[in-house]
């Protein structure tokens, strides 16, 4: 189906004709001499004279090539059939600690001892890429929760604002309620069998406005499933830092993130070590998807090059001085 995208140019339509109007007309101060004879001199030079043609064909072209701009600037499109764009899938909103604690060297990845969260980024990030017809958004909190990506279908994009996130860039404390109330906010709107939820912590709520317990009951009213992935390594598991007072796991509190997890219809998991995240990341890639209502899209095809290409054309007419003349009046010739 043939449309008109900016249908309004149109209305510049009598805009040559208004400066007609407006503007005094051009004085031409050659003289002109004028012969009784122009036949005769035809005959001897065996050529014609131009002759003058009438006003209406003068104005022909010009009025032609002035549409042909108009019908440009209007963007002609032809518009397909409808498409359907298939959407299954889930809503799938992952929110990653970022506080101070999550800089612990306490993990093991490729045999190099990292941090918390470039753990999580190392098994996370191919996570996301692999949600194939899920909408992913990301959620960074620390003292405070802030959506660093909305819920879409580009899913390289969530991928490296996971991958680009800092230590402490969203405070130094851990606001576990207020991440779970800002994810209820983005996916309360979305189907109810689609809400789901991934929140990786490596500590307890010390900081935010909405207690974790609250917001859990929130999501559960709202048919919002949480998983809970408690981060960090045992005591046990890391004897130098346990020589040195240091107990990279105790802060976590684990009891809360279960009982968020059971409240919500989701899950919790401990992970301890890269194999137990990687699992994790594993077994919530096996989540049964829902099918989501398909979205419609319609093909468009640019059509305005083609009075583009009749404009220039035209113009290339006019710029030879024989046809060029042919539309002046018959004082300018």
């Amino acid at each position: 189906m043939f449309e008109l995208a900016w249908p309004w140019a149109f209305l510049l339509l009598p805009l040559p004709w208004l400066i007609r109007q407006w503007l005094p007309p051009a004085r031409g101060d050659e003289a002109a001499l004028q012969i009784s004879f122009m036949s005769e001199l035809e005959q001897l030079s065996q050529r014609r004279a131009l002759r003058p043609l009438p006003p209406w064909r003068r104005q022909m072209l010009p009025a032609s090539l002035w549409l042909l701009l108009l019908l440009a600037l209007a963007r002609p499109e032809w518009v397909g059939s409808p498409l359907p764009l298939s959407a299954s899938g889930r809503d799938l909103l992952l929110a990653v600690d970022v506080s101070g604690s999550m800089q612990h060297t306490d993990m093991r990845w490729q045999d190099q001892e990292v941090s918390r969260l470039s753990l999580v980024k190392a098994l996370f990030s191919p996570f996301i890429e692999s949600r194939v017809g899920d909408r992913v958004g990301l959620i960074l909190f620390g003292s405070q929760a802030y959506l660093q990506a909305p819920l879409t279908f580009d899913r390289n994009t969530v991928s490296t604002w996971l991958e680009e996130s800092l230590i402490g860039i969203a405070g130094g404390d851990t606001a576990i309620g207020d991440a779970i109330g800002l994810g209820i906010k983005r996916l309360r709107l979305r189907p109810a069998q689609a809400r789901v939820m991934v929140l990786i912590t490596d500590g307890a709520n010390t900081a935010g406005q909405v207690m974790p317990m609250t917001a859990a009951r929130l999501a559960r009213d709202e048919g919002i499933r949480v998983y809970t992935i408690g981060i960090g390594s045992d005591a046990s598991e890391s004897p130098l830092l346990g020589m040195l007072g240091i107990q990279p796991g105790i802060d976590l509190d684990e009891p809360t993130l279960q009982q968020i997890a059971e409240l919500t219809g989701g899950e919790y998991f401990r992970a301890r070590n890269s194999q137990e995240l990687e699992a994790i990341a594993q077994t919530l890639d096996q989540l049964e998807p829902v099918n989501q209502k398909a979205n419609q899209v319609r093909p468009v095809q640019a059509l305005y090059f083609i009075p583009l290409l009749l404009v220039l054309l035209g113009s290339l007419w006019l710029a030879r001085p024989d046809n060029a003349r042919l539309l002046l009046p018959r004082r300018w010739r």
